[in-house]
């Protein structure tokens, strides 16, 4: 019964429909309405673990359908990944990046390991993106196929644009 109440509360929230209660006065010979306002509580954000990206490439299954949050430096796109049967993301879809080794400082090396894929209408928002970009992402690790990190971003931001010509 309670959760015949609850979905019945939820449905009429959902709605638009807001709950109104009537009071009456015994001083004032007038109805007066009021509005109750109910409290749903929204659906959590998601919560991200600041990994490093070494970090999540050393120990993959402890990230594992976790939202993690990485920095990195942006290396290129690439179609690393895409169309893998055990992690399929598709290449009509999907875009796949690669950020920098942050272990190696003196050469653009990519970090071929991690697997980062992206919507390609997002990507398109970002196609200015240069190496050596210093970028956040946000996203969840779906697979550890290969034992790897396989991971779906969910936001990428760049944090520090390299000027063209000075991308090391």
């Amino acid at each position: 019964m309670r959760k015949l109440q609850i979905l019945t509360l939820s449905i009429i929230i959902s709605a638009g429909i807001g709950i109104t209660t009537s009071k009456v006065c015994s001083q004032v010979p007038t109805t007066t309405k009021s509005t109750t306002v109910v409290s749903v509580p929204s659906m959590p954000q998601a919560q991200y673990i600041d990994v490093k990206p070494l970090e999540l490439v050393a120990n993959p299954y402890k990230y594992n359908k976790r939202n993690v949050r990485l920095r990195g430096k942006f290396d290129k796109f690439s179609t690393i990944g895409l169309d893998y049967p055990a992690a399929l993301r598709k290449h009509e879809e999907y875009i796949s990046f690669m950020i920098q080794r942050p272990d190696i400082t003196n050469h653009n090396i990519p970090l071929s390991e991690l697997k980062i894929f992206l919507k390609k209408e997002v990507a398109e928002k970002h196609i200015d993106l240069d190496t050596g970009d210093e970028i956040v992402f946000t996203g969840k690790v779906f697979s550890t196929a290969l034992g790897d990190p396989w991971m779906d971003v969910h936001n990428l931001t760049v944090v520090n644009k390299v000027k063209k010509g000075n991308n090391k």
